[in-house]
Order: structure tokens, then sequence, then C-alpha cells
């Protein structure tokens, strides 16, 4: 089974997601595991935790007739050795910043474990990397010499730093979708010169161009890539638009929960807003994990936004008051107006009736999930179904 694994800190479930998709369009009975669930070909399939769990997945797709897998490679699985056991044929390195140091124990262990996707690629194989990402380079050394590389860059990730064999030359973010225009390469050629994706943000642009570059990589058709990644559905909770229109504000939910993730969520929000809307942010930060990170996720709110509404996420065992009280000393650094309400339903509450024609409101942190994690309980709370109620659909 030909098996694509793509890994960074954000933009993995998206570009699993859009690489998928491509696969698909090309005709291929597709497996897709990820972090909001597993699909073979549209059926969705009980998504496991285990090792074991994993192995019997990828057994029933080949049993179905699948021969190719897109997967999702975390760097809690990618520590525990499954590149090592399961050898994948081309792995994806989307980008990578401060994260999950609290499971790895250093930022350096935290690279290591991303590493092991590429470290254990096979000779021939193919590792598509971010050229605008320092850490792509460190990917770059650790991967063996057999090993083809091929390179993408967005303008929205900063100055190259390797060439590149697809960079988008310009990025035009709407409420309904993502366009890319794609600098003149062999490879831009056979994906037309463009590509367009449902999903709305920059960021969306450099998932859709890694997509693109590792399907064209493992003998996609070009028609096919560029078709797929077009019809792929937004995914849940990823800058998900829930409304939007004329003489209304754009709300949004974003999974959002580290300073870079916040910096691009907030850019998006900013194109979308254009200079005279606000941007609105409701967000708060995870507690028993990266509290080095909390000071700087306000920072870059701080700076994005003008209403920062600081509120409770998955608080764990944490005093949900301590972990604002962090969030806030990197507000102050910005220009914002903030607010504090911990009762999350509330704080989203206070955003939507904040919000007027042209702003653009926020709700980052938690995305998809359907559960708020409270001293050792999962209480049910979904930001998408709160906002729902809100807006009365």
């Amino acid at each position: 089974m030909f098996t694509f694994g793509v890994t960074g800190t954000n933009g993995k479930t998206s570009t699993t997601h859009l690489l998928a998709a491509a696969v698909a369009a090309a005709g291929h009975s597709t497996l897709r595991i990820g972090t909001v669930g597993v699909d073979l070909d549209g059926e969705a399939l009980a998504r496991g935790k285990s090792y074991q769990d994993f192995l019997a997945t990828l057994q029933l797709a080949a049993e179905r007739g699948c021969r190719h897998a897109v997967l999702e490679a975390t760097s809690r699985g990618l520590a525990q050795g499954y590149a090592r056991a399961w050898r994948f044929d081309l792995g994806v390195f989307t980008n990578l910043s401060p994260d999950h140091l609290k499971t790895h124990g250093t930022w350096e262990h935290y690279l290591a474990a991303k590493a092991q996707l590429f470290v254990h690629l096979g000779p021939g194989q193919t590792a598509v990397l971010n050229a605008a990402d320092p850490f792509a380079l460190f990917i770059d050394q650790a991967t063996p010499g057999d090993v083809t590389r091929r390179w993408f860059a967005a303008p929205s990730r900063g100055p190259k730093l390797h060439d590149a064999d697809l960079e988008a030359a310009r990025v035009e973010v709407t409420a309904a979708g993502t366009h890319v225009e794609l600098l003149p390469s062999p490879l831009a050629e056979a994906l037309g010169g463009e590509l367009r994706t449902r999903m709305v943000g920059e960021v969306f642009a450099e998932n859709a161009l890694a997509a693109a570059l590792a399907g064209l990589a493992a003998g996609l058709p070009g028609e096919a890539v560029t078709r797929g990644i077009a019809s792929c559905p937004g995914v849940p909770g990823r800058f998900e638009i829930l409304d939007h229109g004329e003489a209304r504000p754009v709300i949004a939910v974003d999974y959002a929960h580290s300073p870079d993730a916040l910096t691009r969520s907030c850019a998006t929000a900013r194109e979308l807003a254009g200079s005279e809307g606000r941007v609105i942010v409701v967000f708060g930060a995870g507690g028993d994990a990266s509290a080095d990170k909390r000071e700087p996720m306000g920072a870059v709110v701080g700076a994005g936004a003008e209403l920062a509404i600081v509120t409770s996420d998955n608080p764990r065992s944490e005093d949900p008051q301590a972990i604002a009280d962090m969030l806030l000393a990197g507000l102050r650094q910005g220009s914002a107006r903030v607010l504090v309400e911990l009762d999350r339903a509330r704080a989203i509450e206070l955003a939507v009736h904040e919000a007027g024609p042209g702003d653009v409101v926020v709700v980052a942190g938690k995305g998809h999930e359907t559960g708020q994690v409270v001293r050792g309980r999962t209480l049910p709370f979904s930001d998408v179904d709160q906002l729902r109620r809100l807006l009365g659909s």
C-alpha cells in the first residue's frame, strides 16, 4: 500500500484531507487517517489508539482493495516508532513551532520526533519540504541522501531558505475559499498554473501546495490533483466559517492553539475584515501543556485583533484564571481591547453580540472538539454548536 505521511506542528489535518482528495480524484480507493477521524472512500471507520488498531485499519482497507493511504503522522506516534515499524513511501513536512513540550520534554526531542518520518524513508522515496520553514533544513539534513527532495513555498511563511519546485506567486483569500496563482515552472504547468481550495486562509494555500507537490511526486495526473484539491470540503474546525454575508459579520471556528497558528488565524481574519472591519478573537490555552507558549499566544492576539476575549480552553488540572493571567501578560504588549470571561459559552456569546457588519469573529483553540476537559472530567461542549445556537441555525 502506497502510504503518504504528513507531519508538522500546524496544517497536518488540512494537508492530509487535500492530499487524500487528490488521490481519490485520480481514481484510487483512498484511506485517510487523521485527528478528526478515519475515512475509507467516504465511509467513516472506527479510530483506534494503538499501533495494533492502526494495522487493523490498514488490513481492512487492503482487504477492500485500497492501495493508497494518507496518514497524519503526529509527534507522539512518530516518537513511539510508527515510521520505523511502517515504512512510508512519501513524507510531507508542513512547518514546526514550539508545541507538545510536556510530551517530549525538550524542543530538540520534539524536532527529533518529527524527523523520524523522514529518517526512515527508503531509497528512491520522496520528502516534500517547506522551503520557507527553517526547521525544514534540519529535516533535510536528517533525511538519507538517497531520498528525493521536493520543496514548496508560499509568501505568508516568509523568505525562501531553499529553492522551491512549486511556489505561490500570489494568494487571494475570500470567505468562499483561497486561490493560489503559481510561479511558472514545469510542475506549475502540470497543475494549470493555479490551485483553488474551499478552505479559507493563506495557510491553506501553503497546505494546498504541499498536497499538490506530494500528489505530483507520487505520479498523480496534474488535472486530478487540481480537481481533487478544489473539490475537497473544508476540514471541521479549521477556520470553519459558520456565517457570513452582506451586512453580517463573518463567524469562524479555528483549531489554532499555538502562537504560529494564531498568527495565521488573525491574518486571515484581518484579510477578510479589510480596513473597515474589526477582528474579534475568543481564545484560551490548554492546561497541563506547554505553559511557555501562553504569553506569546496572548502577544499574537493582542497585535492582531481589535478585541480579545480570554476564556477557558481545556484547563485540565490547572486553574483557568492562572492560565488566563499568562495570556493577559502577552495581551498587554498589544493594543487590543481585552475582556476576560472564563465561561466559554458566555465568552462566545459576548463576541457574537459585539460583532457588527464587516467584523470577523474567530473562536480559536478547540475547533472540532466536542468536549471540555476540566479536572479529570470531559464535559460536553462544542464551539460550533454554541455558535449555531446563537446564530439561530
